[in-house]
């Protein structure tokens, strides 16, 4: 023992020793490139010696650096530091920063570093951050940010399944996942993809079954079950069965006495099919039909050794032996999710009025239960969705996902909950699943919001006090000096001043949906969308309403801006019940109604030349319309977008000339139309889910850049030549971006970002774009 221990401290400072002198390689300069091999390794020599840390592995390195290992290295140490704190942020956001050039890492780093120096249970340690001295094009220049829960993977679309693939031996396993479009993706444990996106359905994949050997079984709402497998590099698939006009609402497999492991699919219409898994060849099945449309299935093991299927019909869990079929458990109310646990004979059901229940099959010619209910905390219950085992503690145990976004632990056998409540997503969770990982596991889940997340799973982990996301509902900065922010979030506005950084509340107990900065009588005032569909104008220094509210909108107001006219500032707003109104703020007089969007009008946007002033309208209907703002009437034809849902729009205009119009759609494209035309001019795309912002910044020499945010960064292009300019990785996603030409400093733009971790307020350095 003592000489292995000899020999692991010799070979521990032998990668000290090492660290310790290549860390003097490294440049000083972070935008001179590190050689290669300090890229590579000099990480794994610092973990290995023991001086993982921030004087070791340099936020100049960590712009350059390429093993892609920092997030894993920093997990597997077991003692805590305080000089780490680069590296933490860097870890965060590693997965999406891995396919960024340096300057985007050293952006991300320099914004996410000044977040988290500023969260108080960072105080402590902020006096030790190293700052980046190179010039970058970002400075930040104040945050209200949380420590963000960074995602493991952003998607396009809804994630709507999700499974675990058991690859050949000596191979790590595979995340699959399957989205409300039909596309299935296969992802490395670090979330990056190893194939090319298959599309694989015509509706959602809604059911994956992982199968021994690399076997992949899907099922969706266009009524197929189809079988996916790799072979020799390539994703092949075959369809097993189709029912038209229906949907698979479970699918599972299950082994009759006496009889090899078959396939169950149920479908819409009651219908239950059977294949045996080797060639899919349809079997009899003595259970033809459910009753139910949304009827699940579940083959579990009896405690006398027996198999059973257990099924669903509404609130109702029966189980069926191939000749009889039982009453089992009845719940309060309809069954969303069924599991067989690792004891024999028990089952968990989920309800959707969020009680968890677990169930024990009594014997051959009983139909008790013995049953253990929990609710799950938290005012009003929110419905189950998923179920998934996992291990805690090495031992078995029950993950519940729930129609909050919230995801709780449970231990088995006893269902005892551990205390706590895991906010996961701010959408309903729609699929769960086990990674498996060298020291412990891991589980995936994920949301309506088109993030999958990885948690470890354990006490820390799961027993928080539930989470009040508290986000901003609102935001706006203010185009002149001084250059105010306005950030409206549990239900009052607070403003900023970025010169002086003096805060102050306004509109206090009042819950804000829009905000924009008019200029009124020479006076600029805060105007803000209520909650009671009206609109005031309020002096921010008074905090005291100048002139009338502005009522006519009979739905939330999701959009306000100020409207360039010839008479002087109006205003326009847009809601969600398909109008768009310009107001006269000084008299609370509605100018104009246009009502010829058919769903939400989610933004507008404005534009003012020597020649023409326009305002631009988009929303849940795809479309974008342009109107004249003095003439109050539509510029030209209704544009109809191919990009889903439109989330923003900015006014562009290239250096080359002309105008456009740049679209963030929810299909994950920026689009530049001619608002004249209605054609199509170019399409930015970044791989990074939705697009749910957009705003234009106008650069040195007749240059336009384009920001847009996505799930996990904000990303910059020239939005005349389409080049990418940089990546602000922020890990989370930003829900607005707001921008204004700062007037301390001619070269520069103030850009404000707010999303689910809170809001930030940088500055964009022109030159160095």
């Amino acid at each position: 023992m003592a000489v292995t221990e000899a020999s692991e401290a010799y070979q521990r400072d032998i990668h000290r020793q090492i660290a310790e002198r290549l860390k003097d390689l490294v440049p000083s300069d972070p935008t001179l490139p590190p050689h290669p091999y300090l890229r590579r390794h000099l990480a794994e020599h610092a973990a290995l010696g023991e001086v993982f840390d921030d004087d070791h592995v340099t936020p100049g390195l960590l712009a350059w650096e390429s093993s892609a290992q920092v997030r894993r290295l920093l997990a597997a140490q077991d003692t805590a530091s305080d000089r780490r704190q680069w590296l933490r942020v860097w870890a965060a956001l590693e997965p999406f920063a891995l396919d960024t050039g340096p300057l985007s890492r050293l952006c991300s780093l320099q914004v996410a570093q000044h977040a988290a120096t500023r969260l108080p249970s960072q105080s402590s340690v902020s006096a030790q951050a190293v700052p980046l001295s190179s010039p970058v094009p970002i400075s930040p220049l104040w945050s209200d940010r949380v420590a963000p829960t960074p995602a493991w993977t952003a998607s396009p679309t809804e994630v709507t399944s999700l499974a675990t693939l058991c690859t050949p031996a000596g191979k790590a396993p595979v995340v699959v996942a399957g989205d409300d479009a039909g596309t299935l993706r296969l992802l490395r444990s670090d979330g990056r993809l190893t194939h090319i996106p298959l599309h694989l359905h015509s509706g959602a994949i809604t059911h994956l079954v992982a199968l021994q050997g690399g076997l992949l079984i899907t099922a969706g709402t266009d009524g197929r079950v189809m079988a996916v497998k790799e072979e020799e590099g390539q994703l092949t698939h075959r369809l097993i069965t189709h029912r038209e006009q229906t949907w698979v609402s479970s699918l599972t497999t299950h082994q009759p006495h006496g009889l090899p492991r078959l396939l169950l699919a149920a479908f819409s219409d009651g219908t239950v099919e059977a294949v045996d898994l080797g060639r899919f060849h349809p079997q009899p099945l003595s259970l033809q039909h459910l009753d139910d449309p949304s009827g699940l299935l579940c083959g579990i093991q009896t405690a006398e050794g027996g198999h059973r299927l257990l099924f669903t019909r509404r609130d109702t869990v029966y189980s069926h032996d191939g000749d009889t079929t039982k009453v089992r458990s009845l719940h309060s109310g309809r069954v969303r999710a069924l599991v067989a646990l690792p004891q024999p004979g028990q089952y968990a059901v989920g309800d959707e009025h969020g009680r968890i229940t677990l169930c024990t099959l009594g014997s051959e010619d009983s139909v008790s239960v013995a049953r253990h209910d929990a609710v799950l905390a938290g005012g009003r219950p929110a419905p189950v969705t998923c179920l998934q085992l996992v291990t805690f503690e090495r031992q078995p145990a029950l993950v519940s996902a729930a129609g909050d976004g919230t995801l709780r632990l449970w231990r088995l056998p006893t269902l005892q909950p551990v205390e706590g409540v895991l906010t996961a997503h701010t959408a309903p969770v729609s699929a769960l699943t086990c990674l498996p990982g060298r020291n412990s596991d891991r589980l995936l889940s994920g949301g309506a919001d088109r993030i999958v997340r990885s948690w470890a799973i354990d006490e820390a982990t799961f027993g928080q006090e539930p989470k009040n996301w508290n986000r901003v509902t609102a935001s706006a900065v203010s185009p002149s000096a001084p250059h105010r922010l306005a950030i409206a979030r549990a239900s009052r506005v607070i403003l900023r001043d970025l010169e002086t950084g003096a805060e102050t509340t306004r509109l206090k107990g009042r819950r804000i949906t829009a905000l924009a900065w008019p200029q009124i009588s020479g006076r600029r005032l805060l105007a803000a969308a209520l909650d009671d569909f009206s609109i005031i104008c309020v002096d921010p220094d008074t905090n005291r309403q100048i002139g009338p509210s502005m009522v006519g909108h009979i739905l939330p107001i999701r959009a306000l801006v100020t409207v360039p006219s010839a008479t002087g500032e109006r205003l326009a707003s847009a809601g969600a019940d398909g109008q768009v109104c310009v107001w006269q703020p000084s008299t609370g007089d509605r100018l104009a109604l246009f009502g010829d969007h058919d769903l939400t009008v989610r933004c507008l946007a404005t534009h003012q030349d020597t020649e023409r002033r326009l305002l631009a309208s988009g929303g849940s209907d795809g479309n974008i319309r342009i109107w004249n703002s003095d003439a109050l009437e539509q510029h030209a034809d209704t544009i109809k977008c191919d990009q889903g849902l439109i989330n923003d729009l900015a006014f562009v205009t290239p250096d080359d000339g002309g105008l456009l119009i740049a679209a963030a759609g929810r299909n994950g494209t920026l689009k530049l139309w001619d608002p004249d035309t209605g054609q199509s001019v170019r399409t930015l795309t970044c791989s990074d889910g939705e697009l749910s912002a957009v705003t234009s910044i106008r650069l040195p020499f007749g240059r336009t850049a384009l920001a847009a945010a996505g799930k996990t960064s904000i990303h910059l292009w020239d939005a005349t030549t389409a080049q990418p300019l940089l990546q602000i990785v922020t890990g989370s996603p930003i829900a607005s971006l707001k921008t204004v030409q700062s007037t301390g400093e001619a070269a520069s733009s103030i850009l404000l970002a707010s999303g689910e971790a809170g809001p930030m307020a940088v500055r964009l350095h022109h030159n160095l774009l």
